[in-house]
This record gives structure tokens, sequence and C-alpha cells, in this order.
């Protein structure tokens, strides 16, 4: 039959969970919203530098040109996980 679950007295309260996904979705809305970039700064640009390197030594890049290929790169991955 129905079973009936004693009242605890004096139990410690469970900390307030959201449900599986919930949490995701608000995520999903707030980095839609937003348009700063994702990717730390520094290490794109050791990693930009990294790969310059197997093309031509010693290199060297204005500040706005890592920015814009920051951008470019970002805006990429975007489209790259909307079709996932």
């Amino acid at each position: 039959a129905a079973r009936k679950s004693a009242p605890t007295t004096g139990g410690v309260k469970k900390p307030h969970r959201y449900r599986p996904g919930t949490v995701a979705l608000r995520e999903i809305r707030k980095y839609q919203k937003s348009t700063e970039l994702l990717i730390r700064k520094l290490p794109f640009q050791r990693l930009v530098r990294e790969i310059a390197q197997d093309f031509k030594t010693d290199l060297r890049f204005q500040s706005h040109a890592v920015l814009a290929l920051q951008e470019a790169a970002e805006a990429y991955l975007v489209g790259l996980f909307e079709d996932t």
C-alpha cells in the first residue's frame, strides 16, 4: 500500500539544485547574448606564434593582427558548434 515517510525533525536542509540541463541552457543564453572573446588572449597569442614559427622564424605580429585572428577563430568555432 501507500508508504508513509516519517517527517524528519531537525534535519539538515538539502542545498537547492537545478534540474539537469537548466544551468546549461542558462549558460547558452548568456554566451549567445555576449560579444566578448571567450578564449584567453595570451594562450591564443602563444598558439599563433607557435604555429607561425613552422612557416617562418622571427615573425612579428601587430597586436591587432592577433586580435583579428582570434575574432576569426572564435567565429569559426561558433559556426562549427552550431552545426553539432
